[in-house]
């Protein structure tokens, strides 16, 4: 039968329409379990010695002290870990030429950033172990430090891991078409070096895990807040030289993500070290401080790029040189690699043209480690297209919405490849541009913009179009050979008084997946989401899959369910057919029963085909199937990707003597398919728009030249709040990808992934007149009143 989602008056129909959290009462009643929650047995905690220095020889540990503390119990160091987990090496083979070195979990004779690990005490509380961390003593030598990312690769910079032969992590170059030439020949040509700060996440429930080890069982048993169970349960068993069937991991609720939480963190595998060697649970909650220099950055990057254009505005060619610098070690096992690889396959995504050159260059430095975080390298290819795009057209007198008008590909024209052959299956860029100029009046805000530089005020409108990655396909990891499931899978049951429970491989970390799976399965199945209790995040009873990351939750997880809610949907349909002596074809499910499907008439209810088939199976035909239970897993198979596209547009205006930046409105169309939940969609793009403005104007970073983190805590690290944040006005297309029933992208970090872009024009907008620019992120006020030159130093 042929869905048609998106019809009101259609029986059973919930998708598109905005249904409640079926989580929510439970949160909003202090009712979640969060990994701190969970109390067991014979309980430990432990806490983390962590290196003061970005670089030093371990000489020797003396914790004598530590050990006489009241409930400390034992005092691990890196050899000690060594012994039971074995290290890791964070490469992929598809990333051709990537190098990481070996990583403990524990540093055994040299750290190489502050914050990382180089011992563990465990204690009967957390406080006692932190009492007890506070006293280990370690005898450090200091070695030089590589912190400086464009001089990394030069001869008289020490080369951090001697192994390695020299600094470089990764190299990529792609090139299309005549570049040197089309730029020699061009009508204008426009350069510009972009920075992006490097920034970290600040979930509100910071890292965490609980991990029993029962020798009677055999059986290891994380409670991680995790995006990826599956994955977590793969290396856990890989490293602990444990079977995958005795290490379970169970995930439940999850105080955000962003990304944070996909990766395998050194503290969390001694975490689990140490519960294997004490045979007892052991605790591990990053407290606040710890997480700035233990949680994974983002975003360190330094780019010179320029665009040639025609005299029509047409975009000829496009060159960008993007330098990152990932810390001492490639992060396992999704590598760190990937954000500069995506910059070189996103940039110019939106346009049609036909030269392009792009290189990514890493290297190692003595930071904590970059890896992927939401929206990964899309913020960055984004700022860098749109930005010059906006130069572009500034520098031929072209309005800003009509030069993306000239370059944007058709909405027609699908199929069509990228000029960093990127395939994209149907994309909306003009549609949604439509609808962008008519929910923003963009004529109207350019007029009131005029009128009020007359008077001294200096506002900007800035335009950014995107394109986001979603639903990846066993090219993003599995050809490289990391263990990371691009499937995944859903287990649909009715159980005898009719209710239905549904089994999924992703994750509920605070987005609604909960909530999107209940609609998916009660349209797939004919009842109301009601009546789906939603589980996830365990590894002993959710099918296989690959969890919860670049925005593939509907489009993967969502076509799973759909798919086993109509198997189930059929089934259940089968045995009513006999019980009725009715044609199956019908029969329909509608509101919680068996209905005539012509006249909608009322022939059983679903409690009592779940009473007759578990009860009182003997009164059914010999040889009926009678399982009420399927299985179904889904994976993409015609495109490495489902590219979705949207575009965003920002108001702000400028105080040019103080250069502070006051967001006014923002706007975001966005096309992530077929959209499921339309509040959650909204909320999600939302809060992607507010990190992204974090980066845009306040997160960052800062090192000094020792590699000393100099703002670790959040009295020095701003992230966006309330107050500074604009009205946002969403909007949407709807181009459904037509390798799922469901049609479903993602609409996860599209947020995140346009807004830099459109804050950085907007505010270029406004500085236009007195001809200054700002291409470092963030766009902080003493940066703009440089570009200004009024600042005197």
């Amino acid at each position: 039968m042929t869905i048609q989602f998106g019809n009101p008056d259609r029986p059973n129909s919930y998708i598109g329409k905005t249904v409640p959290r079926p989580n929510a009462r439970r949160l909003v009643q202090g009712r979640g379990v969060y990994v701190d929650d969970i109390v067991l047995p014979r309980m430990v905690h432990v806490a983390f010695v962590r290196s003061p220095f970005a670089h030093a020889k371990i000489n020797r540990i003396d914790a004598e002290d530590a050990k006489s503390v009241k409930g400390v119990l034992r005092v691990f160091t890196g050899q000690d870990i060594a012994e039971v987990c074995k290290p890791w090496v964070a490469v992929l083979a598809h990333l051709k030429g990537l190098k990481s070195p070996p990583e403990h979990a524990i540093a055994v004779d040299r750290a190489c950033w502050v914050g990382e690990p180089v011992a563990a005490v465990v204690a009967t509380s957390r406080a006692a172990a932190e009492d007890g961390a506070a006293l280990v003593d370690v005898d450090y030598e200091q070695l030089d430090v590589v912190t400086d990312m464009m001089t990394a690769l030069d001869p008289e910079t020490p080369v951090l891991h001697p192994d390695m032969g020299d600094n470089l992590a990764f190299r990529r170059l792609h090139e299309q078409g005549d570049v040197d030439e089309t730029f020699r020949t061009a009508h204008k040509v426009v350069s510009a070096r972009f920075v992006t700060g490097r920034h970290t996440g600040v979930t509100l429930e910071p890292r965490s895990i609980l991990v029993d080890w029962n020798p009677a069982e055999e059986q290891m048993t994380a409670w991680h807040a995790t995006q990826a169970p599956h994955m977590i349960q793969t290396v856990l068993a890989t490293h602990l030289d444990l079977p995958e069937s005795r290490v379970r991991v169970i995930c439940e609720d999850v105080g955000g993500s962003y990304g944070i939480k996909v990766h395998v963190y050194p503290d969390e595998m001694a975490t689990a070290a140490i519960a294997k060697i004490m045979k007892r649970p052991v605790k591990f909650i990053a407290d606040r401080l710890e997480s700035f220099s233990s949680d994974i950055h983002a975003r360190d990057h330094q780019i010179e790029a320029k665009i040639a254009v025609g005299e029509d505005g047409r975009i000829l060619a496009m060159d960008v040189d993007d330098w990152t610098a990932i810390g001492p070690y490639s992060v396992y096992p999704r590598t760190s690699a990937i954000e500069g690889n995506q910059v070189v396959n996103l940039c110019g995504g939106p346009y049609d043209f036909q030269n392009y050159r792009a290189r990514t260059t890493v290297v190692f430095q003595n930071k904590t480690p970059t890896c992927q975080y939401r929206a990964v390298g899309h913020p960055i290819a984004v700022a860098i297209t749109e930005g010059l795009v906006d130069m572009a057209a500034a520098e031929i007198g072209m309005d800003p919405v009509e030069i993306r008008r000239r370059n944007m590909f058709r909405d027609d024209a699908y199929p069509v490849t990228s000029p960093a052959n990127m395939r994209f299956e149907g994309l909306s860029h003009h549609a949604s541009m439509d609808k962008l100029l008519e929910l923003m009046d963009y004529d109207g805000l350019r007029a009131e913009q005029a009128e009020l530089r007359k008077k001294g005020i200096y506002r900007g409108i800035g335009i950014a179009s995107f394109i986001e990655l979603t639903n990846p396909s066993p090219f993003m990891y599995g050809i490289g050979g990391a263990r990371i499931s691009a499937q995944d899978g859903c287990t649909v049951r009715m159980d005898p008084d009719g209710s239905i429970v549904a089994l999924s491989g992703v994750t509920e970390q605070g987005q609604g997946t909960e909530a999107m799976l209940s609609q998916v399965v009660a349209e797939g199945l004919g009842v109301s989401p009601a009546r789906v209790r939603v589980i996830t995040g365990d590894t002993q009873v959710t099918p296989y899959g690959g969890g919860t990351w670049a925005s593939r939750g509907a489009g993967i997880g969502g076509e799973a369910a759909l798919q086993a809610a109509r198997a189930l949907r059929d089934s259940i349909l089968e045995v009513a057919a006999s019980m009725l002596q009715a044609d199956q074809a019908q029969l329909d499910i509608r509101d919680g029963a068996v209905v005539d499907s012509t006249s909608g008439e009322a022939r059983m209810p679903l409690e009592e085909l779940g009473r007759i088939v578990y009860f009182r199976g003997d009164t059914l035909p010999k040889g009926l199937p009678r399982e009420l239970v399927q299985t179904r897993h889904f994976i993409t198979s015609e495109y490495p990707f489902a590219f979705t596209n949207g575009v965003q547009a920002s108001y702000l205006e400028v105080d040019t003597e103080t250069g502070i930046v006051k967001l006014l409105k923002h706007w975001c169309v966005e096309d992530c398919g077929r959209v499921i939940n339309p509040l959650l969609v909204d909320e999600q793009i939302r809060g992607g728009i507010v990190q992204g403005l974090g980066g845009a104007l306040f997160e960052e970073i800062h090192y000094d030249a020792e590699g000393q983190l100099l703002n670790g805590s959040m009295a020095d690290y701003l992230v966006p709040m309330a107050a500074e944040m604009p009205d946002m006005i969403i909007g949407h297309v709807e181009t459904p990808t037509g390798e799922s029933l469901l049609g479903a992208k993602g609409a996860g970090e599209a947020g995140t992934a346009g807004s830099p872009a459109a804050v950085m024009n907007a505010i270029n907008d406004a500085l236009r007149p007195m001809g200054a620019q700002v291409t470092e992120m963030p766009f902080t006020p003493e940066r703009i009143v440089r570009a200004l030159g009024t600042l005197n130093d």
